[in-house]
């Protein structure tokens, strides 16, 4: 299958993706902060957060959009893309989590980013 002949949509997905679930960890990673213990009470209290509920949903509407594009492609392909999260959750992380970014992060998602390259091509 040869990645130009796939149609801008399944592009889209195969890069909103990993880009949701991204979006998703960060989201689940600002949920932990208030988490002091594993309980039931925790549980609960987790089940009525809305940050925990809008992250839930967000990986649910990224789940159904990878179904969509498994249509498309070949999971062996389409699953490469899933590497683009290694470059995107850092980089969210330094901008609303203040984490640092350091020479070896750059460095792995260059190599990331070849791999789906080679993957693909």
């Amino acid at each position: 299958m040869a990645a130009s002949s796939l149609p801008i949509a399944v592009w889209i997905g195969l890069i909103l993706t990993p880009v949701t679930i991204s979006i998703g960890q960060i989201l689940f990673k600002l949920v932990s902060g208030g988490i002091e213990e594993f309980s039931i009470a925790t549980v609960a209290r987790l089940a009525l957060d809305p940050l925990f509920i809008l992250a839930i949903s967000i990986y649910a509407a990224a789940t159904i959009l990878w179904i969509f594009v498994l249509r498309a492609v070949p999971l062996s392909i389409a699953y490469s893309f899933m590497g683009i999260t290694y470059m995107t959750v850092p980089v969210l992380s330094a901008l609303f989590l203040n984490e640092t970014l350091s020479l070896r992060s750059f460095i792995g998602a260059a190599l990331i980013i070849s791999g789906v390259l080679v993957v693909n091509s």
